[in-house]
């Protein structure tokens, strides 16, 4: 019995993490290690089609909802035979989660790697991430976004007098850098990338080998930018600081630095904190979980903004669908 536990990157834009624990073509999945949606689907379906059929989209049955606190909330039940086969997986791995969630946070499991490429070809900024070089032939949109929450929330003063919220700027000015390219890579452990093919660019890039310190580890080059620009993607990056701590390969420099922005988000602190792989300075961030739940047993004036969920969903059609 061969039972999966991974993590993977939500991207562009860059919105946390999802862990998962997967038994055949059941899942549980968590963005936040508390609260665990099980789903199953009839990949059964599947097999008449062949390899032709490997990018289908079949839907997915929802089993249940669990957390340790409250149980399994089962979902609804279909009398078939096929359903029974469902529910036998599902059931797996529901038993492994009652074990394995303690164990959380995972490893990363999504080394290849699409980035929009700048004019020299470099990278400039990660728009995709999947598990297996199957999945590469997928055609996601080939711009960069800051995310619809970046368009309503995000605030900064380093472009002055824009007349566009500071996401929408940051999304038009990253894809200026790039003439719509970009490349699929395969990431090493040690931060390496093989090319592999490339989107809307020709096929001398495949095969090109480029180091770990070529690829920028918050997603977003600034290396050719002004000190403004420079800044921006600064700014950009402490806003997203509460999720950008779920990444396992921040040095102590970066993750303290990101854990001080953060501790200005205590809500989300307090979201996501269970699947940090590190901590650097750890009173601080309870001293903002305890802010967090002060805030939380205080009456919500009207028209209070709710602290921005990190499981949003950023909806975008791929040339796929």
């Amino acid at each position: 019995m061969q039972i999966e536990c991974y993590a993977q990157r939500l991207l562009n834009p860059f919105r946390g993490v999802v862990h998962v624990i997967r038994f055949q073509s059941a899942e549980a999945v968590t963005t936040d290690g508390i609260e665990w949606d099980i789903y199953v689907a009839n990949d059964a379906l599947l097999d008449d089609l062949g390899p032709a059929g490997r990018r289908t989209q079949i839907s997915d049955i929802r089993y249940g909802r669990w957390s340790a606190e409250e149980g399994l909330k089962r979902g609804p039940l279909y009398p078939s035979d096929d359903f029974r086969r469902l529910e036998e997986m599902g059931a797996v791995v529901y038993e492994h989660l009652r074990k394995a969630h303690r164990t959380a946070p995972f490893a990363f499991r999504d080394p290849f790697e699409l980035w929009l490429l700048d004019y020299d070809e470099n990278p400039l900024a990660l728009l995709h991430s999947v598990r297996s070089s199957n999945e590469t032939d997928t055609r996601p949109p080939l711009d960069w976004r800051a995310g619809i929450a970046a368009q309503e929330r995000f605030r900064s003063a380093a472009i002055p007098g824009i007349e566009e919220s500071a996401g929408a700027y940051l999304t038009r000015y990253v894809n200026s850098l790039s003439r719509g390219v970009a490349q699929w890579f395969s990431r090493s452990d040690e931060g390496a990338g093989l090319g592999l093919h490339a989107l809307k660019g020709d096929d001398r890039l495949r095969g090109r080998v480029l180091e770990a310190d070529a690829f920028p580890p918050l997603f977003i080059a600034t290396a050719k930018m002004d000190a403004a620009h420079t800044r921006l993607v600064r700014d950009y990056h402490a806003w997203q600081a509460p999720w950008m701590l779920l990444l396992p390969h921040l040095d102590s420099t970066t993750r303290g630095a990101l854990e001080a922005h953060a501790c200005r988000q205590a809500e989300l602190i307090e979201k996501h904190c269970r699947l940090y792989p590190a901590v650097i300075d750890r009173a601080a961030l309870q001293a903002a979980r305890v802010a967090a739940a002060l805030e939380r047993s205080q009456p919500r004036k009207d028209g209070q903004d709710e602290a921005m969920s990190m499981s949003y969903i950023e909806l975008s059609v791929s040339a796929d669908e």
